[in-house]
């Protein structure tokens, strides 16, 4: 699999310039803030968040939107998959206490008792300003416990790229649910660590069973393994700590990380990590404690990557979930050519960190392991969506979810 050209354009226009002090944008279920991914059964609750660093309050609201499962725009008008509202005011808010970068924290259930979804489907959920401009949106998923997903990942049969690739199968076991056409009711969405921009879409099974569908490709669903990503803490702000080198302080703390270097010609070593995610906490605080949302500082945390020349004709950026796994100027690397190395510094609140680094070349081609290498070794979790819209229906419902790990003994 090719990391695919068509989600740069996205990554260049989502954050504008009136949403650079909008930071920790955070879409997780409510009841479950460790699963990453914003994929809920019908009826449970997301919680959307995020701090905007201006520290004022601003009149926010959320717009939900029901999309095909291609992500564009649905045919059914608004009523028909909301109850209530489909925009409507962000009213809980509150200011940081004790943080040397002063913010206001605003957060919004979704549904909730002014938007009840009644539709299963992929939503686009987005935010807007007081002067209607959009300032970020997030992909979320609503779906029915209808039929199961099993998923299985292998090292990938692919001779050239056994040693760099994950191989991904999969199977749809509807035994409750009469499909008669799979080419043309069923479509699956497969990607790996949360990450949409990794997706692959339009399979078709390889096999049809009565009540299953089999998709077990060897090569359409391969993906590049990666490598474990790169980490730091700075849940103890005023200190060194896991992978924080040094702490100063002056407007605000500055965290130098360890200069961290390619990974690509070394060999893998296992090293655990949470698939690129982000949690916040902060001293002594139970990560599950709310007042980490108000209490929890921001610090300048400053990257470098130690390369003897710098890439021709390629920008390099620090990668992960913290920006929505996005191409911008803000986390784009500069070089130094007196100390050889590349160097970044992004505000982030206290937490735990997963990131990496891509690049992207003069013709927009993301490279998410030129830098840190490919291993099959690597864990990494993947995830199926399952749309099903059959003959005369007029939106994609989404009938199953399924999640699955690579396991080197396989």
């Amino acid at each position: 699999m090719k990391i695919r050209n068509l989600f740069i354009a996205i990554f260049f226009c989502a954050i504008s310039n009136y949403a650079q002090n909008i930071k920790t944008v955070q879409l997780r279920p409510k009841h479950n803030p460790k699963q990453y991914t914003p994929i809920v059964r019908l009826g449970e609750v997301l919680k959307l968040s995020f701090d905007d660093l201006e520290a004022d309050s601003k009149q926010y609201q959320y717009k939900i939107e029901h999309m095909t499962h291609d992500w564009k725009p649905s045919s059914i008008s608004s009523n028909q998959y909301v109850q209530g509202f489909q925009q409507n005011e962000i009213i809980n808010f509150a200011n940081s206490f004790n943080t040397l970068q002063p913010y206001t924290h605003y957060w919004v259930d979704i549904p909730n008792q002014n938007t009840i979804i009644t539709k299963s489907g992929n939503y686009l959920i987005s935010v807007i300003d007081e002067n209607y401009n959009v300032v970020f949106t997030r992909k979320c998923v609503f779906y029915e416990d209808i039929t199961t997903v099993g998923v299985a990942v292998f090292r990938s049969r692919n001779t050239s790229t056994a040693n760099q690739q994950q191989t991904v199968q999969f199977s749809i076991n509807h035994p409750g649910l009469q499909i008669n056409n799979p080419s043309q009711e069923i479509n699956t969405t497969l990607f790996q660590n949360h990450n949409w921009n990794t997706a692959i879409t339009n399979l078709q099974p390889i096999f049809t069973k009565p009540h299953q569908l089999l998709y077990n490709h060897t090569v359409e669903t391969n993906f590049w393994a990666g490598n474990e990503f790169l980490n730091f803490d700075t849940k103890y702000i005023r200190s060194s700590s896991l992978n924080v080198a040094r702490v100063t302080r002056d407007n605000l703390y500055q965290s130098y990380l360890y200069t961290d270097e390619p990974r690509a010609d070394k060999t893998y070593t296992y090293n655990p990590d949470i698939n690129g995610q982000f949690t916040i906490r902060t001293t002594e605080r139970d990560a599950n404690n709310e007042q980490d949302d108000t209490e929890a500082d921001y610090s300048l945390v400053h990257f470098s990557l130690d390369i003897f020349e710098p890439f021709e004709n390629k920008d390099v950026y620090v990668y992960g979930a913290f920006n929505n796994y996005e191409l911008t100027r803000e986390n784009k690397m500069t070089y130094d050519s007196s100390q050889g190395i590349y160097k970044a510094i992004l505000p982030f609140k206290q937490g735990f960190y997963n990131y990496s680094y891509a690049t992207l070349n003069s013709k927009n081609s993301v490279n998410l392991h030129e830098i840190d290498g490919s291993f099959y070794q690597t864990e990494n979790e993947y995830t199926v969506i399952v749309y099903y819209k059959p003959f005369g229906e007029i939106y994609d419902r989404v009938i199953g979810v399924g999640n699955g790990y690579f396991n080197q003994n396989r």
